[in-house]
Formats: C-alpha cells, structure tokens, sequence
C-alpha cells in the first residue's frame, strides 16, 4: 500500500516507512495519542470537536423537538429521506472540491453556513414560530453544508501529523469525536431536566457553532492539494473518485457489507422513538440513549488502538458485524432502561471498530491527490445507508410492528447479510493491514 504525504507530491511508501531502518533513526516507543502533541494537529482536532458537538446537538435537539409536536416515528423517518436525496450530490462533489479548494476555507465556510441556521431555528424557537417544516429544510441544508466539510477535514489529517503516527490520528479522531458525541448529548439531558421547552438547548448548540468556524482558518499547513489544479472538469473529476473505489481490492467489500447491516437496523435518529416505545422516557432518556452509544463508541476506539497489532483486521471487522447483529434482539427485548444502556454502548463498540478499520484502510492505501474524493465515496456509502435505515426503521416502527418488531427484523437480517459476507467474500476474510 502507499500513501501521499501531505507537503509533496511523491507517493509515501507506508510499508518501507515502518520497516526500513535506513527511513530514520531507531524507532521511538510513542504514545497511541502522541498525535496531540502537534499544534497543527490540535487546531483541527479542536475544530473537528466544536463541530462535531454541534452536529450532535442539533440532531438530538430537532430530533426531540420533531417527536414532541408529532408523536410520530414516520415524521423522524422522512428525516432520513430528506438527507438521501440531498447528500447524495453533496458527497460525491464534496470530496472532489476537497481535492481542488483550500480544504481548511472550504471547512471554516461550510461551518459558518451551519452556524447561521442553527441559529436562525434557535431564533425560531425562542419566538415560537417554529414549525415541522422549518426543521425539514433546514436538515436539509445541513446535511449538505455538513458533508461539504467531512472530507475537507479528514484529508488534512495527514497534513497535520507524520505518515508513522497517522493510524494513531485518525484513531483519535474518531475517539475525540465520539467523546465530543458523550458530551453532547449529557448536556442536552441536563438541559432539557431544567428547561423542558429546549430554549437553552438551541442557544447551546448556536454558541458551540462559533468556534467550529474560528479554528480552521488557524490551521497553517499545506491545505491546498498538491494537484487541485490538475485538468478536468468537476464531474470527471469526481468519476475518477468513483472508480478509484470501484477497481480497489477491499473497500468496496467493506462498504457492501456496512450498507446491508445498516440499512435495516439503523437506529441513531430514532432514539425518540425509542426511548418512547421500549423504555416509556422522554428527551431526558433520549441525552442518556445517545450518550451511552457513543461510550460505547469510545471503547470500540480504544479496541482498535490496542489492537493495531493484529494483521487480519478484515476477520476483526466481520466479527464486530456480527457481535452487532445479534446484539439487536436483546435490545428490542430488554424494556429495562439500564440493560439498554449496557446493550446500546455495545452496538456503540462494535460499529466503531468497523468504522475506524475502514477510514485508515482509506487513509493508507490512497494518495494525496485521491484522498478527498475516495474519503467522500466512503462518506458517501455510510451515509446512504444511515439515511435509508433511518427512512426504513422510521416508517416500519410507525406500523403496528413498532420499534420492537422493526429491530427483531433488522436483527434477522443483519445475521443473515452477515454470515454471507463472510462465507462468500474472500476479500474481507483474508485482508490483512500492512
């Protein structure tokens, strides 16, 4: 496999690199958080947070708020076929611009666009004009604002930190994130027991917004990619990314994999619903639900840290699929507000394995000039699949199924899809990280 560094437009041979002694002097034993000690690393870590908090609190929030004034699942499913049909371009040409436009301006504009509607439904709420609708466009612009920034914000990863520590980075990444995905929605709990109306919940979420605009425009590194200026038009340039994808020998066995699992059991939107149906709570339910899926997330991190080891991740990724999977029956079973808890951080874990195995295949085996478009067809196939189990779990828990019928199901097939994968793609079974 090789990898691009982010200064030059050489390809960075990742296996020399970690096994030639004539690379550097004697490996140092480092941290698996030695990423942090890099200023530039800091900045877009801590911008990566600040808008990640963001992002969450507004999906608890509307989420909520949309379950409040409707009681209906199905409303919190066209949620995910709104975000279907417009992120779909978004993704595939975010990933594009992220390989032609400075990637830290591009981050920063797409983070000011999300800052001025959140406030604006904030400003909604506080006069009591908001409205269903006024939640469904302005998802709808979200989505797209969010997805522009993504791949802008994971490609200058590797502008921040030396190739050796870039597995480590992208680990922490995801691990900030999802502790950021804690404290989110903790914080809405706590927000909504004291102000049940949400009125401090939507000014939070607009305050947070500010720094996640702030911090990108800090970043002094090489942001602009060393070929952005390469010919082309934006749709071929974009179809390059596609079949860079389509020809590579694992991703688009991972990717098929992900989408069969998460298209019938995909559950982060309806914790409402949820916390409703099979626990009988409310939006302070909701804040714990939320919370204890992305500690659970953490932990799945820290797994893969501990495990960088281990050469046959692809076998690691099957059986976190399939651990999951099976987890959905007790969950749909279990109406016991703690045991639900345990068994949602569980799920947590296990998709954050599969997450993080994943984003560092993309990140190790793709080159500078790549990185933005095939991180945003990876973007691109998780969410799909998120917005299509959203729209399909929403609308199957709205029928007289309910949320316990709808996760029986998605437990079913998920076992099934699973096992085929595993006895039938060789790709995933066998690979094996550099």
């Amino acid at each position: 496999m090789s990898l691009c560094t982010g200064t030059n437009t050489g390809v960075y041979d990742y296996d020399a690199a970690v096994t030639s002694p004539s690379n550097s002097a004697p490996t140092k034993r480092r941290s698996s958080w030695s990423s942090l000690a890099r200023p530039q690393y800091r900045l877009l870590w801590a911008g990566t947070v600040a808008a990640i908090i963001t992002s969450e609190l507004r999906l608890v929030i509307t989420g909520v708020w949309l379950y409040q004034q409707t009681g209906s699942a199905a409303q919190l499913g066209i949620l995910g076929l709104i975000q279907l049909v417009v992120q779909i371009p978004a993704l595939l040409f975010g990933g594009t611009l992220a390989d032609r436009l400075d990637r830290k301006r591009l981050m920063a504009i797409t983070q000011f666009i999300t800052l001025l509607f959140i406030g604006g439904l904030a400003a909604m709420h506080l006069l009591g004009i908001l409205l269903p609708w006024h939640v469904y466009i302005a998802t709808a612009v979200l989505s797209v604002s969010s997805v522009f920034g993504n791949p802008a914000r994971s490609a200058l990863v590797s502008a921040t930190v030396p190739p050796e520590e870039l597995v480590d980075a992208v680990t922490t990444n995801f691990a900030s994130q999802q502790i950021a995905t804690v404290i989110a929605p903790l914080g809405f709990a706590a927000l909504a027991k004291w102000d049940p109306n949400l009125n401090a919940a939507f000014i939070l979420a607009t305050l947070v917004a500010i720094p996640a605009v702030i911090f990108p425009l800090l970043l002094n590194v090489q942001s602009t990619p060393p070929a952005s200026n390469a010919g082309g038009t934006l749709l071929q340039r974009t179809w390059e990314g596609l079949v860079y994808v389509r020809v590579h020998p694992l991703l688009p066995a991972l990717y098929l994999m992900d989408t069969g699992v998460t298209v019938v059991s995909f559950y982060r939107q309806m914790y409402p619903v949820f916390a409703d149906q099979l626990f009988h709570g409310g939006a302070f339910e909701v804040g714990l639900l939320t919370a204890a899926n992305s500690v659970g997330a953490i932990l799945g991190s820290f797994a893969v840290l501990w495990l960088r080891h281990v050469k046959r991740t692809g076998l690691m990724v099957l059986i976190a699929h399939g651990i999951y999977a099976l987890l959905l029956f007790p969950f749909a079973l279990v109406h016991f507000l703690p045991v639900g808890l345990v068994l949602i951080a569980c799920l947590g874990g296990m998709d954050a394995i599969t997450v993080t195995v994943r984003q560092a295949t993309v990140q190790l085996s793709t080159p500078d000039e790549m990185r933005g478009r095939a991180l945003s067809v990876q973007t691109l196939s998780a969410q799909t699949a998120n917005n299509l189990g959203t729209l399909w779990v929403g609308m199957l828990s709205a029928t007289p199924l309910g949320a316990m019928g709808t996760l029986l199901i998605g437990g079913m097939a998920s076992v099934g899809f699973t096992g085929w994968v595993w006895q039938r793609v060789k790709a995933v079974r066998e690979y094996r990280a550099p």
